[in-house]
């Protein structure tokens, strides 16, 4: 397992753990709900399962040729926990009033969603027939000769 694929798999860890604790104390605390829920689920959503899937794709998912994606697997990791931690941190307080955090909440959901355009762009280098792994595998010994 490499660097990236152990943070992603980390911090999706840490972020079920946050899921679980405010779940529970929804119940002690029953006025948190309101403003506390959408981040609830976002850390539930994007922060565990999202980034487990991510994780696990680019630590298991085949690397055609020897593929090497560690600067894009650095940028989703980044883009994504950034974008996630903006928005955990501003929606409860947006949420309880507080004024002009409205375009701060669209950057995160922005760098949010760059982490999964650049996660999405990785995956198809990976995703391959065997025609495709044919080719490659000619055009290799080819330059080899």
């Amino acid at each position: 397992m490499g660097f990236w694929h152990f943070l992603f798999i980390r911090a999706a860890l840490l972020y079920l753990i946050y899921t679980a604790l405010l779940g529970t104390l929804f119940y002690f605390f029953p006025g948190l709900v309101g403003p506390f829920r959408p981040s609830h689920v976002h850390a539930g959503l994007v922060g565990f399962f999202l980034q487990m899937v991510m994780g696990v794709a680019y630590w298991m998912m085949p690397r055609p040729g020897g593929l090497r994606q560690d600067a894009l697997e650095a940028l989703t990791f980044l883009l994504l926990n950034a974008g996630l931690l903006l928005r955990l941190f501003l929606e409860p307080l947006h949420l309880l009033g507080q004024e002009g955090l409205r375009p701060w909440l669209g950057l995160s959901g922005g760098l949010q969603l760059l982490a999964t355009l650049v996660f999405a762009w990785a995956m198809t280098r990976r995703v391959v027939t065997g025609d495709m792994l044919r080719k490659m595998r000619e055009e290799r010994e080819r330059r080899g000769r």
